[in-house]
Protein backbone atom coordinates (compact mmCIF):
# COMPACT_ATOMS: atom_id res chain seq x y z
CA UNK A 1 0.00 0.00 0.00
CA UNK A 2 1.58 3.58 -1.25
CA UNK A 3 -0.27 6.08 0.73
CA UNK A 4 -0.32 9.60 -0.90
CA UNK A 5 -0.07 12.65 0.59
CA UNK A 6 -2.99 14.41 -1.28
CA UNK A 7 -5.25 11.24 -1.87
CA UNK A 8 -5.11 11.20 2.04
CA UNK A 9 -5.47 14.41 3.22
CA UNK A 10 -9.05 15.45 4.98
CA UNK A 11 -10.41 18.00 7.12
CA UNK A 12 -13.17 18.55 9.33
CA UNK A 13 -14.80 21.81 11.12
CA UNK A 14 -14.65 22.07 14.96
CA UNK A 15 -16.38 24.91 17.25
CA UNK A 16 -12.32 26.39 17.54
CA UNK A 17 -11.61 25.64 13.94
CA UNK A 18 -10.51 23.39 11.13
CA UNK A 19 -8.64 20.50 11.56
CA UNK A 20 -6.77 18.62 8.28
CA UNK A 21 -5.81 14.98 9.11
CA UNK A 22 -4.65 11.90 6.91
CA UNK A 23 -6.41 8.90 6.47
CA UNK A 24 -5.23 5.81 5.68
CA UNK A 25 -6.28 1.69 5.64
CA UNK A 26 -9.42 0.33 7.31
CA UNK A 27 -9.93 -2.01 10.41
CA UNK A 28 -9.77 -0.42 14.19
CA UNK A 29 -8.75 3.15 14.23
CA UNK A 30 -5.54 4.20 15.25
CA UNK A 31 -4.84 7.86 16.17
CA UNK A 32 -1.34 8.84 15.48
CA UNK A 33 -0.26 12.64 17.10
CA UNK A 34 2.47 14.10 15.88
CA UNK A 35 5.63 15.78 18.25
CA UNK A 36 6.37 19.72 18.41
CA UNK A 37 9.40 21.54 16.84
CA UNK A 38 10.18 23.57 13.89
CA UNK A 39 8.07 22.85 10.50
CA UNK A 40 6.85 19.48 12.03
CA UNK A 41 3.50 17.94 10.77
CA UNK A 42 1.60 14.77 11.65
CA UNK A 43 2.42 13.38 7.85
CA UNK A 44 6.22 14.17 8.26
CA UNK A 45 6.63 12.19 11.48
CA UNK A 46 4.25 9.16 10.48
CA UNK A 47 4.40 9.30 6.46
CA UNK A 48 6.94 6.71 6.29
CA UNK A 49 5.45 4.16 8.64
CA UNK A 50 1.95 4.72 7.31
CA UNK A 51 2.01 2.05 4.79
CA UNK A 52 2.78 -0.40 7.32
CA UNK A 53 0.33 0.24 9.84
CA UNK A 54 -2.57 0.72 7.72
CA UNK A 55 -2.26 -2.97 6.79
CA UNK A 56 -3.91 -3.13 10.22
CA UNK A 57 -5.75 -0.22 11.15
CA UNK A 58 -7.87 3.08 9.62
CA UNK A 59 -4.93 5.98 10.92
CA UNK A 60 -5.63 8.93 11.65
CA UNK A 61 -2.80 11.08 11.46
CA UNK A 62 -4.31 14.80 13.33
CA UNK A 63 -2.36 17.90 12.56
CA UNK A 64 -2.56 20.12 15.68
CA UNK A 65 -3.41 23.48 15.45
CA UNK A 66 -0.75 26.18 15.25
CA UNK A 67 2.08 24.09 13.23
CA UNK A 68 0.99 25.57 10.09
CA UNK A 69 -1.71 22.60 8.22
CA UNK A 70 -4.88 23.20 10.66
CA UNK A 71 -6.07 25.99 11.75
CA UNK A 72 -4.35 28.07 14.58
CA UNK A 73 -6.42 28.38 17.57
CA UNK A 74 -4.52 30.80 19.11
CA UNK A 75 -3.69 29.77 22.09
CA UNK A 76 -0.38 28.06 23.44
CA UNK A 77 0.16 25.48 20.64
CA UNK A 78 0.06 22.37 23.67
CA UNK A 79 -2.84 23.42 25.08
CA UNK A 80 -4.72 23.86 22.15
CA UNK A 81 -3.57 20.48 20.79
CA UNK A 82 -4.98 18.54 23.98
CA UNK A 83 -8.46 19.99 23.41
CA UNK A 84 -7.90 19.73 19.51
CA UNK A 85 -7.86 15.83 20.55
CA UNK A 86 -10.84 15.76 22.14
CA UNK A 87 -12.92 18.03 19.24
CA UNK A 88 -11.26 15.61 16.65
CA UNK A 89 -12.45 12.64 18.15
CA UNK A 90 -15.62 14.06 18.88
CA UNK A 91 -15.99 15.25 15.22
CA UNK A 92 -15.47 11.78 13.85
CA UNK A 93 -17.59 9.79 16.08
CA UNK A 94 -14.71 8.53 17.46
CA UNK A 95 -15.36 6.29 20.57
CA UNK A 96 -13.04 4.34 20.91
CA UNK A 97 -9.24 4.40 19.54
CA UNK A 98 -5.57 3.29 20.03
CA UNK A 99 -2.79 6.39 19.90
CA UNK A 100 0.52 6.40 18.65
CA UNK A 101 1.62 9.64 19.96
CA UNK A 102 5.22 11.27 19.23
CA UNK A 103 6.97 13.40 22.04
CA UNK A 104 4.81 16.15 22.56
CA UNK A 105 1.58 13.52 21.03
CA UNK A 106 2.93 11.57 23.62
CA UNK A 107 2.02 13.77 26.33
CA UNK A 108 -1.41 14.68 24.61
CA UNK A 109 -2.02 11.38 23.91
CA UNK A 110 -1.58 10.12 28.01
CA UNK A 111 -4.08 13.36 28.76
CA UNK A 112 -6.37 11.84 26.37
CA UNK A 113 -6.25 8.65 28.05
CA UNK A 114 -6.80 10.01 31.82
CA UNK A 115 -9.39 12.40 30.71
CA UNK A 116 -11.62 9.87 29.05
CA UNK A 117 -10.04 6.59 29.55
CA UNK A 118 -13.37 4.78 28.26
CA UNK A 119 -11.96 5.94 24.70
CA UNK A 120 -8.77 4.85 24.74
CA UNK A 121 -7.33 1.32 24.13
CA UNK A 122 -3.83 0.79 23.62
CA UNK A 123 -1.64 3.57 23.82
CA UNK A 124 2.19 4.04 22.41
CA UNK A 125 4.34 6.84 23.17
CA UNK A 126 7.89 7.76 21.40
CA UNK A 127 10.30 9.39 23.73
CA UNK A 128 9.29 13.35 25.41
CA UNK A 129 7.18 12.37 28.39
CA UNK A 130 8.49 12.44 32.25
CA UNK A 131 10.87 14.62 33.95
CA UNK A 132 14.67 14.59 34.13
CA UNK A 133 16.48 12.37 36.96
CA UNK A 134 19.65 12.11 36.43
CA UNK A 135 20.32 14.66 33.41
CA UNK A 136 20.40 18.23 32.81
CA UNK A 137 17.19 20.31 31.98
CA UNK A 138 16.27 21.58 29.59
CA UNK A 139 18.61 19.43 27.54
CA UNK A 140 20.40 19.99 24.74
CA UNK A 141 17.95 19.73 22.10
CA UNK A 142 15.10 21.79 23.81
CA UNK A 143 18.07 24.28 23.83
CA UNK A 144 18.43 24.20 20.24
CA UNK A 145 14.96 24.51 19.82
CA UNK A 146 14.55 27.58 21.81
CA UNK A 147 17.32 29.36 20.41
CA UNK A 148 16.17 29.00 16.62
CA UNK A 149 12.46 29.82 17.67
CA UNK A 150 13.79 33.12 19.39
CA UNK A 151 16.09 33.72 16.13
CA UNK A 152 15.52 31.51 13.15
CA UNK A 153 18.40 30.61 10.74
CA UNK A 154 19.25 28.10 8.80
CA UNK A 155 22.26 27.10 11.21
CA UNK A 156 19.99 26.67 14.07
CA UNK A 157 17.70 24.76 11.90
CA UNK A 158 20.57 21.83 11.44
CA UNK A 159 21.70 22.52 14.34
CA UNK A 160 18.07 21.56 15.95
CA UNK A 161 17.52 18.44 13.37
CA UNK A 162 21.30 16.98 14.16
CA UNK A 163 20.21 16.93 17.54
CA UNK A 164 17.07 14.73 16.72
CA UNK A 165 18.97 11.57 15.78
CA UNK A 166 21.85 9.25 16.48
CA UNK A 167 22.88 9.03 12.72
CA UNK A 168 23.76 12.90 11.29
CA UNK A 169 23.14 11.76 7.70
CA UNK A 170 19.50 11.37 8.08
CA UNK A 171 19.39 15.04 8.20
CA UNK A 172 19.61 15.62 4.29
CA UNK A 173 19.18 18.79 2.19
CA UNK A 174 15.97 17.92 1.50
CA UNK A 175 14.76 17.29 5.18
CA UNK A 176 16.36 20.58 6.08
CA UNK A 177 14.85 23.08 2.97
CA UNK A 178 11.21 21.42 4.11
CA UNK A 179 11.11 22.02 7.46
CA UNK A 180 13.07 25.85 7.17
CA UNK A 181 10.24 26.42 4.61
CA UNK A 182 7.41 25.43 7.30
CA UNK A 183 9.26 26.57 10.38
CA UNK A 184 9.87 30.42 9.08
CA UNK A 185 6.24 30.76 7.74
CA UNK A 186 5.18 33.58 10.21
CA UNK A 187 1.94 32.08 11.12
CA UNK A 188 3.77 29.09 12.16
CA UNK A 189 6.74 31.08 13.94
CA UNK A 190 4.22 33.14 16.00
CA UNK A 191 2.85 29.44 17.18
CA UNK A 192 5.95 28.44 17.91
CA UNK A 193 7.24 31.39 19.95
CA UNK A 194 4.13 31.03 21.78
CA UNK A 195 5.16 27.52 22.78
CA UNK A 196 9.20 27.71 23.11
CA UNK A 197 10.19 30.97 23.26
CA UNK A 198 12.34 31.80 26.30
CA UNK A 199 10.18 34.29 27.60
CA UNK A 200 6.68 31.73 26.96
CA UNK A 201 8.56 29.07 28.76
CA UNK A 202 9.54 31.02 31.68
CA UNK A 203 5.51 32.48 31.64
CA UNK A 204 4.40 29.08 31.69
CA UNK A 205 6.22 27.55 33.86
CA UNK A 206 5.54 30.65 36.28
CA UNK A 207 1.78 30.42 35.89
CA UNK A 208 1.62 26.48 37.03
CA UNK A 209 3.41 27.27 40.18
CA UNK A 210 1.24 30.28 41.06
CA UNK A 211 -1.78 28.05 39.98
CA UNK A 212 -0.26 25.39 42.18
CA UNK A 213 -0.76 22.86 38.91
CA UNK A 214 0.62 19.30 39.44
CA UNK A 215 3.65 18.46 36.49
CA UNK A 216 2.03 16.37 33.96
CA UNK A 217 4.50 13.69 34.83
CA UNK A 218 2.56 13.61 38.67
CA UNK A 219 -0.16 12.26 37.13
CA UNK A 220 0.48 9.90 34.95
CA UNK A 221 -0.32 6.80 37.75
CA UNK A 222 -4.30 8.01 35.96
CA UNK A 223 -2.97 6.25 32.87
CA UNK A 224 -5.43 3.29 33.06
CA UNK A 225 -4.48 1.97 29.18
CA UNK A 226 -2.18 -0.58 28.50
CA UNK A 227 1.41 1.79 27.43
CA UNK A 228 4.24 1.21 25.40
CA UNK A 229 6.86 3.58 26.19
CA UNK A 230 9.33 3.68 23.26
CA UNK A 231 12.33 4.95 23.13
CA UNK A 232 15.60 5.76 21.68
CA UNK A 233 18.74 5.25 23.58
CA UNK A 234 20.54 8.10 22.20
CA UNK A 235 17.65 10.90 22.57
CA UNK A 236 19.13 14.51 23.32
CA UNK A 237 15.86 15.83 23.71
CA UNK A 238 14.15 13.81 26.13
CA UNK A 239 17.55 11.69 27.69
CA UNK A 240 16.40 8.04 28.73
CA UNK A 241 16.41 8.87 32.40
CA UNK A 242 13.04 10.67 31.94
CA UNK A 243 11.81 7.32 31.30
CA UNK A 244 11.94 6.20 34.70
CA UNK A 245 9.22 7.98 36.04
CA UNK A 246 6.67 7.31 33.41
CA UNK A 247 7.83 3.60 33.46
CA UNK A 248 7.37 3.25 36.88
CA UNK A 249 3.97 4.85 37.83
CA UNK A 250 1.89 4.02 34.81
CA UNK A 251 0.02 0.95 36.32
CA UNK A 252 0.10 -1.33 32.81
CA UNK A 253 3.21 -0.02 30.96
CA UNK A 254 6.05 -1.82 29.28
CA UNK A 255 9.18 -0.27 27.97
CA UNK A 256 11.60 -0.93 25.29
CA UNK A 257 14.80 0.72 23.93
CA UNK A 258 15.82 1.02 20.82
CA UNK A 259 20.03 1.35 19.79
CA UNK A 260 21.62 3.67 18.15
CA UNK A 261 18.79 5.94 17.81
CA UNK A 262 17.66 9.37 18.98
CA UNK A 263 14.51 11.18 19.13
CA UNK A 264 13.00 10.45 16.28
CA UNK A 265 12.30 6.75 16.72
CA UNK A 266 9.68 5.89 14.03
CA UNK A 267 11.91 7.39 11.40
CA UNK A 268 15.69 6.40 12.81
CA UNK A 269 14.39 2.60 13.75
CA UNK A 270 11.86 2.08 11.64
CA UNK A 271 11.32 -1.88 11.07
CA UNK A 272 12.24 -2.42 14.74
CA UNK A 273 9.38 0.07 16.05
CA UNK A 274 7.10 -0.49 13.46
CA UNK A 275 7.24 -4.80 14.70
CA UNK A 276 7.40 -3.89 17.93
CA UNK A 277 4.68 -1.52 18.17
CA UNK A 278 2.12 -3.73 16.07
CA UNK A 279 3.23 -6.85 18.05
CA UNK A 280 2.20 -4.72 21.34
CA UNK A 281 -1.46 -3.40 19.62
CA UNK A 282 -2.53 -6.57 17.89
CA UNK A 283 -1.67 -8.71 21.01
Amino acid sequence: MTVDYHESLREVSTPSGVLRYHEAGTGPTLLLLHGSGPGVTGWRNFRGNLEVFARHFRCLVLEFPGFGVSDDFGGHPMVDAQGAVVAFADALGLDHVDVIGNSMGGGVGINFAIQHPERVGRLVTIGGIGTNIFSPGPSEGIRLLQEFTENPTRERLIDWLRSMVYDPALVTDELIEERWALATEPGTLAAARRMYGKAAFAAMMQMMRAADLPMPWALMHKVAAPTLLTWGRDDRVSPLDMALVPMRTIPNAEFHVFPNCGHWVMIEAKAAFEQTVLGFLTR
